[in-house]
């Protein structure tokens, strides 16, 4: 009420009701501590949200919060459990906006102080690759150019033309996550039952490129693109333990102690099953499993086995220690088998995205940042479209819309990736996005075009709907190097 009083002046004097928000979020905070101490929660995070505070300037709030001078004084930041995802990502962008001013200031102040004619590449953090080498090339861009990391993105492919205003941007990510999840490159394992991918046992030795993820991700959330990623939600609790780089480096990361076996499920479904079956038996379960200390994992079709403890294949689980199995299972998978793996996937992303904003952050609310919006409504879309040549209420913007919102779902993310260079939603919904159309000139047996950069379609002025439908179709089928600038 005090963020926007009404206009009677119905309420106290401010100097007389100043306590009324500090006492009313600290009411909220206990609450919130009960809720998260239930399993599972009563009430879903998102029910702490005041989405009131959307529409507040929070950074000099966030200013305060960092300062130590000001520990005392109430922030809203000090309670993140009331901000929105929006208001966070807010905050992240412009501290992210800032921290890339200053590391391009600092770039401008040292070539002066060496003499140096400044060029505009030094505000940039430049990515130079060949398509043909494209994971290779990118590996060597970032790891010679760590001290631009925080700088603003720009992407150029070798031999070509286009100029990065941000369309390059999304298809290097696009290309780049594509590559490295292939089967082929052994980095990652797919699970068919949970369409998730989880992080090989057997890559300890391609640590660079588990760095690269990393980094590609923090590049992500630091630019504001939204990547096509399939990791489970206990992947970005890991990425939060603990959310900021410890100082010192033999210090463990990207563990999550007691992990439980719902974790589990959300990568080996069928696994988890199992595991809650062998709590549950209650026949001998050393006579009737013949089980022991060990774990055999399927990867890339291979099957090897794993000791959970010294001497774990002569040492059999019985009733009395299957709790202990499991909990060492548990933990093998999620933690012990991968942590190499892991931390370097974790350094990587922090490299990028090191900020207080990522303390605020759930791991729910990291997930949503990286991958999106699972929600596709287009008719959302429709009503934040601009024209330019058509009208709104023209046959063929009606067509067009007709023949979108028509296709199966698949084929509308096609159609996202086609005119914006991605297939994800942003945080907030498609009301979020702007998408342009453009009347073309050229002859109706043309494709659309896109300008992935600008969120813009060309479209020509087709004769039938059913022309308009099957040119589009060809059009955001074939999108990858074809018709996007």
């Amino acid at each position: 009420m005090r963020q926007f009083p009404p206009s009677d002046r119905s309420l106290p004097p401010l100097n007389k009701s100043r306590w009324w928000i500090p006492t009313a979020v600290k009411t909220l905070a206990l609450i919130n501590a009960a809720n998260n101490s239930s399993s599972p929660p009563l009430l879903d995070y998102t029910e702490f949200y005041n989405c009131a505070l959307d529409h507040v300037d929070l950074m000099q709030d966030y200013f305060n919060w960092q300062n130590p001078q000001r520990h005392a004084q109430f922030s809203y930041c000090q309670y993140p459990f009331i901000l929105s995802i929006l208001a966070k990502r807010i905050i992240l962008t412009k501290d992210s906006e800032q921290q890339m001013i200053l590391t391009a200031r600092r770039s401008l102040v040292a070539k002066v102080a060496r003499h140096q004619p400044p060029q505009i590449d030094i505000f940039f953090l430049n990515i130079m690759v060949r398509r043909s080498h494209l994971v290779s090339d990118s590996l060597n861009e970032i790891a010679s150019k760590q001290k631009d990391l925080k700088k603003k993105l720009k992407v150029c492919f070798v031999g070509e033309p286009g100029l990065d205003m941000g369309g390059l941007t999304k298809e290097w990510f696009l290309l780049l996550i594509r590559h490295i999840f292939h089967p082929d490159y052994g980095m990652f394992v797919y699970h068919p039952h949970s369409r998730s991918y989880w992080f090989s046992t057997d890559q300890q030795g391609n640590l660079r490129e588990y760095n690269l993820i990393g980094v590609l991700m923090g590049l992500a959330v630091y630019n504001s693109i939204i990547l096509d990623l399939h990791f489970p939600s206990i992947c970005y609790k890991k990425l939060l333990s603990p959310p900021v780089v410890p100082p010192v480096d033999t210090s463990a990361v990207g563990i999550v102690p007691d992990p439980t076996i719902d974790h589990l499920a959300e990568i080996m479904p069928e696994v988890a099953r199992g595991l809650k079956e062998l709590l549950r038996y209650e026949g001998n379960v050393e006579e009737d499993m013949c089980m022991t200390f060990q774990v055999s994992l399927e990867e890339y079709g291979d099957i090897k086995t794993f000791m959970l403890k010294p001497n774990g294949d002569n040492l059999s689980v019985t009733n009395d220690n299957r709790q202990e199995y499991v909990d060492l299972y548990l933990d093998w998978i999620l933690n012990t088998a991968i942590y190499e793996q892991f931390r370097a996937f974790y350094l990587g992303f922090h490299s990028v995205c090191a900020s207080n904003a990522l303390i605020m952050l759930r791991p729910e609310e990291v997930e949503m940042l990286v991958c999106g919006s699972p929600t596709l409504d287009l008719n959302e879309l429709r009503k934040v479209t601009e024209y330019d040549g058509y009208k709104p209420d023209q046959p063929l913007v009606n067509d067009f819309w007709d023949v979108v919102l028509s296709l199966s779902d698949d084929l509308k993310k096609k159609f996202l990736l086609f005119t914006t260079g991605s297939d994800r939603v942003p945080v907030g919904g498609m009301g979020e996005m702007n998408l342009k159309v453009t009347r073309s000139e050229q002859d109706p047996a043309n494709l659309p075009e896109a300008h992935t950069c600008f969120n813009q379609l060309v479209l020509p002025q087709y004769t039938s709907k059913q022309q308009l439908k099957e040119k589009l179709i060809i059009a955001i089928s074939n999108a990858e190097g074809f018709g996007l600038e």
